[in-house]
């Protein structure tokens, strides 16, 4: 059998547990990782990795809020005691609030910050004596089309999308003399839960999201799956050379300001 790009390398994934998260959890446990799902579904996280385990891989989940600094240093402390330390660092957790921003709360704003910015900051903190450990290491955080562009009714999401991708680019630049190369994925209309729930604060959830999809060249919504192997692609020597950089995986989204696909593109026709 042929080694994976990750073989037998310790890797932690924030965010494992659905979506964008457990589709690279199980893209990189394919590939030979150990993989250390970190989040607050324990029921679904717990899943995940028996899943793994039954395929051949090798997982464990940890209940990890990734918002609070002694989870996130304790589930990495946990990774390398079981794992080893950790190599390639995943932070996909996130969470939106879907509201104007006078009707956030502050506690809106410190929960969403918490979890989709402060955990990557956290996550660097405390990982970085184990990725130092290795002669190459990687970092790749989640953004959005939103480090970009502002998106209607979700303001906190998109300001903390938009740091992300900055904060990205710092820590690339400050740790590249360790042998870390940190990049950001910015994915454009993903089929996840949140992008579910998001829809679902709508009056016409599915009217909703076709006028959107009007928007996208391809004419399609993308899978967790189309996010995981790009994810991978800057988790390992694919990439070699390629760091403070974003990899916006829209379908097109981003490249017109008007844009109203065909009802049938060819991308609608499974290969």
């Amino acid at each position: 059998m042929t080694a994976g790009k990750l073989q037998n390398r310790s890797v932690w994934i924030s965010g494992g547990a659905s979506g964008m998260g457990a589709a690279t959890a199980r893209l990189f446990a394919a590939e030979g990782a150990h993989v250390t799902v970190a989040d607050v579904q324990v029921d679904v996280g717990q899943q995940l990795v028996q899943e793994i385990a039954s395929a051949g891989g090798k997982a464990a989940f940890h209940r990890c809020d990734v918002s609070a600094e002694s989870d996130v240093r304790d589930s990495l402390q946990q990774a390398a005691e079981q794992f080893g330390p950790p190599q390639n660092i995943v932070n996909s957790a996130g969470i939106v609030a879907v509201k104007q921003l006078h009707e956030c709360t502050e506690a809106d704003w410190d929960a969403l910050m918490g979890v989709n910015l402060k955990s990557v900051f956290f996550s660097l903190k405390h990982a970085l004596p184990f990725l130092r450990s290795h002669r190459r290491s990687y970092m790749v955080n989640i953004g959005s089309v939103g480090s970009f562009t502002g998106q209607a009714l979700t303001p906190v999401y998109n300001t903390s999308k938009a740091a992300v991708l900055q904060l990205s680019r710092a820590i690339a630049l400050d740790y590249a003399e360790v042998g870390l190369r940190c990049n950001c994925v910015c994915p454009g209309i993903t089929d996840t839960p949140m992008l579910r729930y998001h829809l679902s604060k709508t009056a016409d959830p599915e009217a909703v999201l076709n006028a959107r999809l009007k928007r996208v060249p391809i004419g399609i919504v993308l899978t967790p799956e189309d996010i995981a192997r790009s994810i991978l692609f800057l988790s390992c020597e694919d990439s070699a050379g390629v760091t403070a950089t974003s990899l916006v995986v829209d379908g097109g989204y981003l490249a017109a300001a008007e844009w109203e696909s065909s009802d049938q593109t060819a991308f609608r026709d499974p290969l």
